[in-house]
């Protein structure tokens, strides 16, 4: 019957990571897109599974055997409440809530229970495991679970999300559920009829000494600093480096694998090769975050996953080899959930508001180098190569630092992530700019000079999509609708009598705008200001009858993709005049979002062009593609658009994308 304990292991493991991407989808549109949406879920999930280890602790030393079966059974199937999982509307932010707490709410009320029951089921039903004729093998259960949330989040992107909606990818997730609390309770009743304790495993019990202080300090530093790790490097990766689609997931995958291999079998973590390998993965990793090498996408990313995978490799498996007999079990799995909660707090909870910059990863290189400096301090040169490691690492986060205060005016974060400025001079001081960079994405630019603070710039030239649908819009008061400020540059085209209508789900946007450039307070138009999610907000407004509605809210890189949906078309549509014109800004080096648009248009019986503007003209604006939208085809015939106007390359097999069904994989390009 072991097949029945690791069939049951590796299903929960399996749905518990599933879950997390497919929950996350349902809730990102309603949070702007952003990134840290992510971040802030990973946070829960950890905290979650912290809960689901100390439960699992707590029964086991607390309650008999039968009692143990008799509670979780009951829980199992209350949990069936819950189904199926799918975010309630009411759950919608209005705009002035916290997003973190507000995350952390939704998600406790849509899948707490069943997660949280996930959680308890390696550690839970290993200690059951410890009872067989197999629980000698009990750890190799740990790398088996660890597989299985590997395959869920490999599974899910390319074979789940490109095939199936939101709704169906709920319904399914649903159903399997369902059959796991079949699975589980019947192992409970199992478990408590026919198991009982072995004599290796009585004896094995019988004369296990305790764990001592040190070694449960370090279950919990150990995987605390693996935690870290895996959230600063993905935060560095993702902000700083390259806004690439799944980015994300190498990372995860990667810490993952790690504790697949270090509990599967000791013969895979040797400390031979990955000591020095840390050593240098240290070293690279800390020199990287002050150099360009740390921040190119083709140095960057082998450095930094390679880096984590050889520093996951340390850190999990001199976690194995602390692991303790049977009889701690529990104990050692809920220290090990308690280090990753706090490690990922840490990240996702405290660094951004505790750090102006991605400072994390450095702070994490640091600490894990004092950290091997412990766990080595035995052998003659552990301690001291450690701690020299650690003041190389931290010599190198001051480098960082100093290099962001001397270059950067204003460097600010927040739960949507680093907003820097920065003066850049130039031979002729007509050209210096200021410049405005979300991650490592720019949204915007301004001269410096005074007689040229109202010329456009970046990617609103006047030959430009949004340009040339200005152009073309009615010469008397223009109302303007624009999503995502940055740093205000679309204002400068307005006039006296024209109103500029501006969305923006960042409040610190705002401030730099105001502090750092001049369109708004230049603009002769009257502008409006709305805080929050732009299609939130949209869809709460009355008819706002813009004559020209721009799409232009970045978030790493690319229009996020609830604001290029069927139903975000929808929203937009009753907000502009009959012959008004809505245009996405497109540009994206890795997205191929053209055909996208076109196709949600086409869905609705609607109109659109690309403009493609290689900018020519002046070094200081950017080639740009922006996709134009009208209802009446005529409006898009005008002399401007129509000479600016190409076709867009369509992609087999695109299907229009709704909030239920998008597929990031088939406009990669």
């Amino acid at each position: 019957m072991k097949f029945l304990f690791a069939g049951t292991i590796f299903t929960s493991a399996f749905l518990l990571f599933l879950v997390q991407p497919l929950i996350a989808k349902q809730i990102l549109p309603w949070f702007g897109g952003s990134a840290a949406v992510w971040s802030i879920c990973l946070v829960f999930f950890q905290v979650l599974l912290l809960a689901g280890y100390a439960y699992s602790d707590a029964v086991t030393r607390r309650l008999s055997a039968h009692w143990q079966a008799r509670v979780h059974v009951a829980l199992l199937l209350a949990s069936l409440a819950f189904l199926p999982i799918v975010t309630d509307a009411r759950w919608k932010p209005v705009g002035a809530e916290d997003p973190t707490l507000w995350i952390l709410g939704l998600l406790l009320f849509t899948i707490g229970l069943p997660y949280f029951l996930l959680s308890t089921t390696g550690p839970l039903l290993q200690h059951w495991l410890t009872r067989t004729p197999w629980g000698g093998q009990v750890y190799r259960y740990f790398s088996l679970s660890n597989l299985a949330s590997l395959g869920a989040l490999l599974c899910y992107p390319v074979l789940i999300e490109p095939y199936s909606t939101l709704l169906h990818q709920a319904q399914g997730w649903s159903w399997g559920y369902a059959v796991f609390v079949l699975l589980c309770a019947v192992t409970a009743l199992y478990a408590v009829r026919h198991a009982g304790p072995t004599a290796a495993t009585a004896a094995s019990v019988s004369s296990a000494p305790p764990p001592r202080l040190g070694e449960q300090l370090l279950w919990l530093a150990l995987p605390a600093l693996g935690s870290w790790l895996l959230l600063a490097v993905s935060n560095h990766l993702t902000q700083n480096v390259a806004a690439i689609p799944f980015l994300w997931v190498l990372p995860l995958s990667v810490y993952l694998f790690t504790f697949v291999l270090c509990f599967e079998s000791e013969r895979w973590y040797r400390r031979a090769f990955f000591l020095p390998a840390s050593a240098i993965a240290l070293l690279l990793c800390a020199f990287g975050l002050q150099h360009n090498i740390g921040f190119d996408l083709h140095s960057a990313l082998p450095i930094y996953v390679a880096g984590l995978f050889a520093l996951c490799m340390f850190l999990h498996g001199e976690t194995a080899r602390l692991r303790p007999a049977p009889r701690y079990l529990t104990r050692f799995y809920l220290m090990l959930s308690l280090g990753g909660a706090i490690g990922g707090i840490s990240v996702g909870l405290g660094a951004p508001y505790l750090l102006p910059a991605y400072y994390e990863l450095g702070l994490g290189l640091v600490l894990v180098a004092l950290a091997g400096a412990v766990v080595l301090r035995s052998r003659s040169w552990g301690l001291a190569g450690g701690l020299v490691l650690a003041l190389v690492c931290g010599v190198f986060l001051l480098l960082q630092v100093r290099a962001d205060v001397t270059e950067s005016r204003v460097l600010m974060r927040n739960f949507y992530g680093t907003l820097v400025t920065l003066d850049t001079r130039r031979d002729d001081p007509r050209d210096d700019v200021r410049q405005m960079y979300h991650g490592s994405v720019k949204h915007g630019e301004q001269f410096l000079a005074p007689e040229r603070r109202r010329e456009p710039t970046s990617y609103y030239g006047a030959s430009s999509g949004f340009g040339v649908a200005l152009a073309e819009a009615p010469q008397g008061p223009r109302r303007v609708g624009v999503i995502g400020l940055g740093a205000g540059v679309m204002t400068a085209y307005g006039r006296p009598g024209d109103v500029y209508r501006v969305y923006e789900i960042n409040p610190q946007v705002f401030d730099l705008a105001d502090r750092e450039f001049s369109f708004l307070a230049d603009s002769p138009a009257r502008i409006e200001r709305v805080l929050g999610d732009a299609r939130l907000a949209l869809e709460r407004e009355a008819p706002q009858r813009f004559d020209l509605l721009a799409v232009d809210a970045f978030s790493g890189g690319s229009v996020p993709i609830h604001l290029v949906t069927a139903e975000a078309m929808a929203a937009y549509l009753r907000h502009i005049q009959p012959e008004g014109v809505i245009a996405f800004n497109v540009t994206n080096r890795r997205l191929a979002l053209a055909p996208v648009v076109d196709q949600v248009a086409k869905s609705l019986g609607l109109h659109a062009v690309l403009v493609h503007d290689e900018a020519e003209q002046s070094s200081h604006l950017r080639a740009t593609d922006w996709m134009l939208v009208a209802r009446r085809p005529e409006v898009l015939t005008r002399d401007s658009i129509r000479r600016a106007s190409q076709p867009v390359t369509p992609i087999a097999g695109l299907k229009p994308w709704t909030d239920d069904f998008n597929n990031l994989f088939q406009v990669l390009k």
